[in-house]
């Protein structure tokens, strides 16, 4: 009798644990869903910029999203050496893209691999130093510097909406404009109306609905599903083994601490919502795994990677602040990659559709930047001009790059990048009127 009592008492608990790891499930598939275009966006730039043949571009598509489940689990669990242990996504570094089509077309596809693997080992090396940088970024300098993270990309979001191409004669078509803002209104309103757990997806449940009745209205070709290969194994040097440029090399070093400042804000930003202080040993350990993860995406011909901003928007929107969700993303990421016509099914998604995901997302991440700017004085014009000032910049660069373009390539790289400019100008400013020199924050 005891037996049967004992068995009977721990159904509910297992039905429990049962739901709850599929919420977790669930919610992990939304931020795969958040982060899936934005990284496949870059190798198909990439190979298609190098002329791949469909062979190379199914192992670069499937092996890059296998690696990005390897980079985010990098991240994901903290050890003595490595992870940043905050419930962050891991994909390629857009910012590394004209670089890297830069190497690739002069010097050759194993030279570009190279020069990602010494951006890795030099990441890693200088993790430490970085994270020490920690004390030029109070409030005043990470609000600033999430805000334009959130700000900046939002246009990104409406080129997608709009059908990806301005200069397309499709872009901006009726249809697109129906699919994009309904995507928007279907978000809106499961979060207005739902509750609990259904809420907490409502990017997710945006995508999947728009994403049908963009399917019956004909923005939806199954062509990538039946053409991509059922398994595909990762490779080690799958292109050729790498050679090494210094010019190659010193341009992807650059890239690396562009993308640093970016996760230093992503890193930030997760930290205020998740009420989690991170200390200099935290930041080193989120260094040094996408260094690590450089190495291994030039060791596999793949990418270098960083911590995705579009995942912060998620968190926010759904409310669930714990590593659980990415841990589900992680492996989901690691099957699509073995899997490329799984995997294909998540590039279906019209870009009207993910555009209308992203304006709702960005934004929310732009506005979280808002709020820690709230927390500065600003009665102190020292303050304001800081943060006004790197805000304008960064907003301005993002609009027009090209300002430098009679400059050489590798300053191009560091003030081309509106993050960069509004991170740089932000700390140099609020050295210069509060002279922080030595306080740690």
């Amino acid at each position: 009798m005891k037996q049967v009592t004992s068995t009977t008492s721990r159904t509910p608990l297992t039905n429990h644990r049962f739901a709850d790891e599929w919420q977790n499930l669930v919610l992990g598939f939304q931020h795969l869903l958040a982060m899936y275009s934005g990284d496949v966006l870059v190798p198909l730039l990439i190979g298609h910029y190098l002329h791949f043949s469909s062979l190379q571009m199914t192992y670069l598509v499937s092996i890059d999203i296998f690696m990005c489940g390897i980079a985010t689990l990098l991240q994901l669990k903290q050890t003595p050496l490595t992870g940043i242990g905050l419930p962050v996504v891991l994909g390629c570094a857009v910012q590394a893209v004209t670089p890297l089509e830069s190497i690739g077309g002069k010097l050759g596809i194993t030279y570009m691999y190279g020069a990602i693997i010494a951006a890795g080992v030099f990441v890693f090396l200088i993790a430490g130093f970085f994270a020490h940088l920690k004390r030029f970024f109070p409030p005043v300098v990470t609000g600033s510097l999430i805000t334009i993270i959130g700000f900046t990309l939002v246009p990104v979001g409406f080129q997608d909406l709009g059908g990806g191409t301005p200069g397309a004669n499709s872009f901006g078509t009726p249809v697109n404009l129906l699919v994009g803002f309904l995507t928007i209104a279907i978000i809106l309103l499961v979060s207005a109306f739902a509750r609990g757990f259904m809420k907490s997806i409502a990017i997710l449940i945006g995508i999947l609905v728009a994403s049908f009745i963009a399917g019956g209205l004909g923005q939806v070709s199954l062509r990538p599903v039946s053409q991509a290969a059922w398994f595909h194994a990762p490779q080690l040097f799958f292109f050729g083994v790498p050679h090494f440029n210094l010019s190659a090399m010193v341009t992807m070093m650059l890239v690396s601490l562009t993308t640093m400042i970016e996760s230093t804000g992503v890193f930030f930003a997760l930290s205020d919502l998740t009420g989690r202080q991170l200390s200099t040993k935290d930041l080193e350990r989120g260094y040094r795994a996408e260094g690590i993860a450089a190495v291994l995406g030039g060791l596999f011909n793949t990418f270098p990677y960083s911590t995705f901003s579009e995942n912060v928007g998620v968190l926010k929107m759904s409310g669930v602040k714990t590593r659980r969700p990415v841990y589900y993303a992680a492996f989901l990421l690691l099957g699509l990659g073995l899997l490329p016509k799984i995997g294909a099914l998540a590039t279906v998604i019209p870009e009207p559709v993910l555009g209308g995901a992203m304006i709702v997302m960005f934004g929310m991440v732009g506005v979280q930047g808002v709020q820690i700017l709230h927390k500065v004085d600003f009665s102190k014009n020292a303050n304001l001009l800081t943060a006004s000032v790197s805000i304008g910049l960064g907003l301005g660069i993002t609009m027009y790059p090209q300002l430098f373009q009679h400059l050489p390539t590798e300053v191009q790289i560091i003030l081309g990048n509106g993050i960069v400019v509004t991170s740089v100008s932000a700390v140099l400013l609020n050295l210069l009127f509060n002279h922080r020199w030595a306080r740690e924050k």
